[in-house]
């Protein structure tokens, strides 16, 4: 029996999570040895249904909510961080447009997430090399726009099919404008550079993706908005992604509490048994931020306030599961320096948390001006 046989009966998205993570994990340590993307994962998660599972049932995907989707992420990341982060991508490309289909009566993300869900697409994001203020250059043609570009961290990129992305249509009068738009990756105008060699998180597929003259047409352009500053869509999008991309993070840090304490058992004494409680303290303290920014979600408002306090949850997700990363090597002792404990790989795959958006300088100042009331509309 496959794995995909043993998840082929009713269960939740979590439990399927749970029965693919073991699989996942035994092909971690390869990926992570050899710079491979992991597309025999991505495989096993397009034919169980995880690429549609956050588009609404009424359109024909797996109907689950960002919670469950959380919940999702996290399991799988307790047994490869890399899997988890790459579908973590996509995830939020498809929970953003659902979102808005369902609470904002937006009809016009519909097409884009029926596609989804009749063909598997795999969304590619470029939010962390665009974020607020855009990347690539827009130049117009008859009909539409020839884009210049290249986007780094592009996870998924090896076998993605549309990259949801932007680029900047300049004015030399100071009024810019960041175009959104889906592009094909296998247009003739697009290709992948091999940059993905990295601390962690080397399973992702990250590379850089060049586009060079693909024409966007007019009709395929879907927000423009003035470059450089917040726009009420992105806050839209900031709130609902991070919290998304971070789970992963969390999965993470509770894969490498449970290998720790797997190891520390070997020899416990009064200073280890001390670590493993500091270490449990810092997790705690990843998944209270977690549920605090799922929570803002459920809210259902998205605005500068909403983005201020998920910023914020983003930041103590990231301290406390990268405090929890390095408790756990401390506690398992000098067995965590071996690669084929897994417990070093998970250390370094935490350390991705420091470099999504928001970062800790901009994250601080946006706090810092919305506690004093203060413009936040350029600070990202």
């Amino acid at each position: 029996m496959t794995v995909l046989d043993a998840i082929s009966t009713p269960t939740t998205l979590a439990e399927k999570a749970k029965i693919l993570g073991s699989a996942f994990e035994d092909r971690a340590q390869a990926l992570d040895d050899t710079d491979t993307f992991a597309a025999e994962n991505f495989a096993d998660l397009k034919a169980a249904g995880f690429l549609e599972a956050g588009v609404p049932a009424e359109l024909g995907g797996g109907g689950a909510d960002i919670p469950e989707l959380s919940l999702m992420l996290r399991t799988l990341a307790r047994h490869c961080g890399s899997t988890a982060l790459a579908l973590a991508m996509h995830t939020h490309q498809v929970a953003i447009p659902a979102w808005r289909w369902r609470h904002q009566g937006v009809g016009a993300v519909e097409p884009l997430l029926r596609r989804i869900a009749a063909e598997k697409l795999v969304l590619v994001s470029t939010g962390g090399s665009d974020w607020v203020g855009g990347g690539g250059d827009a130049i117009p043609v008859e009909g539409g726009y020839r884009i210049q570009a290249r986007k780094v961290f592009s996870s998924s990129a090896p076998v993605g099919d549309l990259m949801m992305t932007m680029a900047v249509l300049r004015d030399g009068d100071g009024g810019d404008q960041v175009l959104h738009f889906a592009v094909p990756l296998r247009s003739p105008h697009v290709r992948l550079e091999d940059t993905w060699h990295t601390l962690g998180m080397r399973g992702t597929g990250s590379q850089d993706v060049l586009i060079d003259g693909h024409v966007v047409p007019e009709a395929g352009v879907s927000l423009r908005r003035p470059a450089g500053q917040w726009h009420p869509v992105f806050q839209v999008i900031a709130t609902i992604a991070v919290p998304i991309i971070y789970s992963a993070y969390v999965g993470v840090a509770e894969g490498a509490r449970d290998a720790a304490v797997v190891l520390a058992k070997r020899h416990p004494n009064a200073h280890t048994i001390a670590l493993v409680g500091r270490m449990d303290t810092e997790l705690m303290g990843a998944r209270l931020a977690l549920q605090g920014m799922l929570d803002v979600i459920a809210e259902n408002a998205p605005a500068a306030d909403s983005v201020n306090r998920v910023m914020m949850g983003r930041t103590l997700v990231a301290r406390h599961a990268l405090a929890a990363g390095e408790l756990a090597m401390e506690a398992a002792g000098g067995a965590a320096f071996y690669r084929r404990n897994g417990l070093e790989r998970r250390f370094r795959d935490l350390q991705g948390a420091r470099y999504h958006p928001m970062q800790a300088g901009p994250q601080a100042e946006y706090a810092g001006r919305m506690a004093l009331g203060m413009e936040v509309e350029r600070v990202y």
